[in-house]
């Protein structure tokens, strides 16, 4: 049987899932009329009620709260926006923090290794100057994103792949205004003081040129990001 060609048309793309989300928690909002400065059931029971992960549930309201839909209140919960003017929907900023983070699990895991197994001793010199960069700019926000920039770009460049530099800039990149509200609300002191051990591990492994250790140490940094960021 013969593919309609709509089925193969690649130029619709697939909508986010917090877009879709998003939509659905909006469209409970105007459903069950609620008013501005309500409060939104808790993320557990939305959850459950969209059957989304906790995880999807949150970009959707980072998503909704950046179009003015609603008002995430840390350690609170989440408001009908006071400021809300029949703006129903999220805006496209992007993908997801999590859509993201898993790219990263994916492609990152594998350079840790291979940077652990081609790194020239200039190369882990490159590294050590981004984690002590890090650790000096601890309580400098800005700089200390950038160093943070640095590690993840110095580990690519170790690999000696110009592709997967490449790779690594554009994933960095993809870390817009949905990713920088997310950390904003749930970022923890914990997890940056734990993001630095995370990466002295990491600087550990590739120095021992320890192939396995640190395709090892680079996945349990990233999974500890997704589990602050999604858990409640």
């Amino acid at each position: 049987m013969k593919t309609s060609p709509a089925t193969l048309d690649a130029s619709t793309p697939e909508p986010r899932m917090y877009r879709v989300v998003a939509d659905s928690i909006a469209q409970l909002i105007v459903a069950e009329n609620m008013q501005p400065g309500q409060r939104l059931p808790a993320e557990r029971e939305l959850s459950a009620r969209l059957g989304v992960s906790r995880a999807s549930l949150r970009e959707a309201l980072i998503a909704l709260e950046l179009g003015g839909v609603v008002e995430v209140r840390s350690g609170s919960g989440v408001y009908v926006s006071a400021q809300t003017s029949g703006a129903t929907r999220a805006p496209e900023v992007g993908p997801g923090p999590f859509e993201v983070l898993a790219a990263r699990r994916m492609i990152e895991t594998e350079v840790a290794g291979l940077a652990a197994k081609n790194a020239t001793d200039s190369a882990i010199d490159t590294i050590l100057s981004a984690v002590l960069e890090m650790e000096r700019d601890h309580e400098d926000r800005a700089s200390n994103e950038q160093a943070d920039r640095n590690f993840h770009l110095a580990l690519a460049r170790a690999t000696g792949n110009t592709a997967l530099v490449g790779a690594i800039d554009y994933l960095w990149n993809q870390r817009g205004t949905l990713w920088h509200k997310l950390k904003e609300h749930f970022q923890t002191e914990e997890l940056r003081k734990q993001t630095l051990i995370d990466h002295r591990n990491i600087l550990a492994a590739i120095a021992a040129h320890d192939v396995a250790s640190a395709r090892q140490a680079m996945r349990v940094h990233l999974e500890r990001v997704t589990r602050t960021f999604s858990r409640a």
